[in-house]
């Protein structure tokens, strides 16, 4: 174990990280806890119990030896398609500790979608939990070329138990290829970004403790589920990195399973999703849980509108920090924090990212918007079998093409505009769904929306609105009347939605992005009632 592979420098700002030869990423989150003397402390609680870092260790090293015994080898890739629960931990720290590639995947996807990723993955192993074999198992059957090693997540740890316990850390490099994540499908198919060994490195220290400050005392619960990026940080590094504790849910998070959770468990950070906030605040209607012990909310995934934000803080007491990351820059880069929040904004710029906004013309000047780019140590470095989008989105200078479309105000703040694919130009001028969204929501009755552009008679582009109401309130002509009447209170004559839907559900990913692409290509048909003249 070579410890001596890594150094941080934490007296500057942002921190100094430096990577010697033979770097692999499991040796600071896992064996580091041992010694340093931290064996006994507990690592993970979740309902099925407690895992403490020295069982923890000894778990990584045996699921490491137990993929390879059954046939995975190093740089093979494994896809798992796996719960939030302690084997997540095994699965991912086993396979990089041993030169393996670990995939997560989104556990809510369908056989197809399954196939399709382990066909473009070309892996040579898949580990699933028991609740999700219905989708595995047809996708498997279906896939060209199916993987040599195919088993559920007990038949590892049914291997694990005549594994040994000491495994030495494959040597590898900071550069070097560590895991993938595939995007969450919000514009199409999923594509694999190839994350490095520096990168969760980076992350867990230049947000997670640097801008959250997540330290060895904290409970760290997320709603956000491990295969989604978000998630993967706030419920499984940022704790690793501190040492502190990371609580699971294994179940949907519903605010119910969410209020519970934290009852039981008392963390001190929680992250959550915009959607899973605003449901969270309607049952505080009539709900009273224990929230004393959590001491910051963090959003990240969609937009946080400032009503919510205003709500939350009136009915809980807290802040949610919200903040924009992406599967490719793996977490958070733009964030507010708790000395500096700015509601409706994603925030400033975390320090150790670059962050700029460029129109055709260049440089977009200050509250002008345009297409948003990063740049910092934890972008992917490609995507897997796609260098088309690659090209694309990784440009010169290593800078990231986040897709998003945010303006900077005069005192350094991002906001954002929607997806650069989701503008609209509504009378040649360009209007955000985000902002029309955000008013919509502030309505008492509405408790979620999605705008999208759609051409009216005239084939002329008009904003249209999906709208989830609150329970107890019941969509018509009169509401849709009232709700555009709502929106040109406050918004110019040309960003009021033209046409109304009130529907049951938004499509969304399983991280909680709305799927505008799929409104707008009309595969999701309007439920209940519409209302209003375009």
């Amino acid at each position: 174990m070579d410890l001596q592979a890594l150094t941080v420098d934490r007296s500057q700002s942002p921190a100094r990280i430096t990577y010697g030869p033979g770097f692999n990423v499991a040796v600071p989150f896992i064996d580091r806890h041992l010694a340093e003397g931290r064996g006994a402390k507990v690592a993970i609680r979740s309902a099925a119990g407690e895992v403490t870092y020295g069982q923890l260790a000894e778990r990584v090293n045996r699921c490491g030896n137990a993929l390879l015994a059954l046939g995975v080898r190093r740089g093979d890739r494994l896809v798992m398609i796996v719960k939030d629960c302690p084997e997540f931990f095994y699965l991912f720290w086993g396979a990089i500790k041993a030169g393996i590639v670990p995939v997560p995947l989104n556990t809510l996807l369908r056989a197809d979608d399954y196939r399709y990723i382990v066909e473009d993955s070309q892996c040579t192993g898949v580990i699933w939990s028991p609740e999700l074999e219905a989708e595995v198992k047809p996708a498997l059957a279906s896939a060209r070329t199916p993987p040599g090693v195919t088993l559920r997540v007990e038949g590892v740890t049914a291997a694990m138990e005549g594994a040994s316990p000491a495994l030495a850390a494959v040597p590898a490099a900071a550069t070097a290829a560590c895991f993938w994540l595939y995007s969450s499908g919000s514009t199409g198919r999923p594509k694999g970004a190839v994350h490095r060994h520096r990168d969760m490195v980076a992350t867990s220290q230049l947000y997670g403790a640097d801008v959250l400050g997540v330290r060895e005392g904290d409970v760290c619960f997320s709603a956000a589920k491990l295969f989604f990026a978000y998630g993967l940080g706030n419920g499984m590094t940022f704790p690793l990195w501190a040492g502190a504790t990371s609580v699971l849910l294994e179940a949907r998070p519903t605010p119910q399973s969410t209020f519970e959770t934290i009852e039981r468990f008392k963390p001190t950070v929680y992250y959550g999703v915009p959607t899973l906030y605003a449901a969270q605040l309607q049952a505080l209607e009539s709900a009273r849980p224990d929230l004393s012990s959590v001491r910051v909310c963090v959003s990240a995934g969609e937009a946080l509108p400032s009503d919510i934000f205003r709500r939350w803080k009136e009915r809980t007491g807290l802040v949610i920090l919200d903040g924009i990351g992406s599967t490719e820059a793996l977490h958070i880069f733009i964030s507010n924090r708790m000395d500096d929040v700015c509601p409706g904004a994603s925030g400033r710029v975390v320090p150790g990212y670059e962050a700029r906004i460029v129109t055709e013309a260049g440089a977009a000047p200050v509250n002008e918007p345009g297409r948003l780019h990063v740049k910092g140590p934890s972008t992917a470095a490609f995507y897997w079998n796609n260098p088309q989008k690659t090209a694309a989105t990784m440009l010169a200078d290593d800078w990231l093409d986040t897709g998003d479309t945010y303006l900077r105000d005069e005192k350094g703040y991002y906001h954002y505009h929607g997806r650069s694919d989701d503008m609209l130009k509504v009378g040649g001028i360009w209007c955000s769904p985000i902002e029309i969204e955000s008013r919509l929501v502030s309505h008492p009755k509405v408790l979620e929306v999605a705008v999208i552009g759609a051409p009216d008679g005239s084939g002329l582009v008009k904003p249209e609105a999906y709208v989830v109401l609150r329970e107890g309130a019941t969509g018509s002509e009169a509401l849709a009347s009232e709700l555009m009447l709502h929106c040109k209170a406050a918004l110019a004559s040309y960003k009021f939605p033209r046409r109304i839907h009130f529907v049951q559900e938004l499509p969304k990913t399983a991280t909680g992005k709305i799927q505008r692409f799929r409104l707008r290509q009309g595969s999701e048909a309007p439920a209940a009632a519409s209302g209003g003249k375009r």
